[in-house]
């Protein structure tokens, strides 16, 4: 017997074919049920890494957002600091008030954009720069307009007596003194100096002119901390300066009382 191979019919394999073309889902594809599933799955979680349109940044916006609080810190510190303030408190003030304003609206703007779905970052970080900048304004520069301006102020306005001898001119006679010229060979009678202890040290020196005693001390110089309170010292100022002779008035009404003190306690003790 001659063996023999049997081989399926051209209509056999036709039929075959499209049997499997109709489980697979797809014509001619080679993966079925599971394996086919896989790339479409692979597809989709692929498409979760499609890249998108970046935002562009809006310069002009970035500019006004660190200009603005500056500029407005600038304009209210130099109207609470200097002469606005002088001149006028209520005006001083009103920059204030005006930079809290300007803040609430910002921050209005800002609400009314969240509340149509919009994206209120510029206007909220506006709103705090502008806040932050308002109060720090308006604290330093008081703080810096009573500190330093305000008797600078009060000096500029009141009288300057020039070539003063203490041995020869009262007190009495330069009531509004504010700047005081003293003639040459005035220096300080440290003998005579004292202190007076109260929290701080308040020290006085006398003003003279030439090495004999005056009749009356109307003159003195005085300084916050700068003498030992024990003993006949004094370093305030320019006190070992031998060409120092001019002096301001002193324009703190809370320690005027304490220099006064120190001053009776020098009388006092020398007569």
């Amino acid at each position: 017997l001659k063996p023999f191979r049997l081989k399926p019919s051209a209509a056999s394999q036709r039929s075959f074919q499209q049997r499997h073309c109709r489980m697979s889902g797809k014509p001619y594809s080679t993966f079925s049920g599971r394996q086919a599933g896989l790339g479409e799955g692979m597809n989709a979680y692929m498409g979760g890494f499609t890249p998108s349109k970046r935002k562009t940044l809006n310069s002009v916006a970035i500019g006004i957002n660190l200009l603005a609080p500056w500029a407005l810190f600038c304009g209210i510190f130099v109207a609470m600091s200097y002469h606005v303030h002088y001149m006028s408190q209520s005006l001083a003030w009103g920059a204030v008030a005006a930079g809290l304003i300007l803040s609430a609206i910002v921050g209005f703007l800002a609400h009314r954009t969240k509340m149509r779905d919009g994206d209120p970052s510029w206007y909220t970080f506006i709103c705090i720069a502008f806040l932050i900048a308002t109060v720090a304004a308006a604290v330093l520069g008081d703080m810096n307009y009573w500190y330093n301006m305000q008797p600078y102020y009060d000096i500029e306005n009141i009288n300057t007596y020039p070539a003063v001898d203490p041995a020869r001119e009262k007190g009495q006679q330069l009531m509004d003194a504010g700047r005081a010229y003293f003639v040459e060979g005035t220096g300080l009678d440290m003998s005579k100096s004292m202190a007076f202890k109260n929290l701080d040290k308040y020290c006085v020196a006398p003003i003279v002119s030439g090495q004999e005693p005056l009749t009356s001390y109307d003159f003195w110089a005085v300084g916050v901390n700068c003498c030992s309170g024990t003993g006949a010292e004094f370093r305030c100022g320019e006190f070992d300066n031998p060409k120092a002779r001019s002096g301001l008035r002193l324009m703190r009404d809370d320690q005027r009382p304490f220099f006064r003190l120190a001053v009776q306690q020098a009388e006092a003790a020398y007569n």
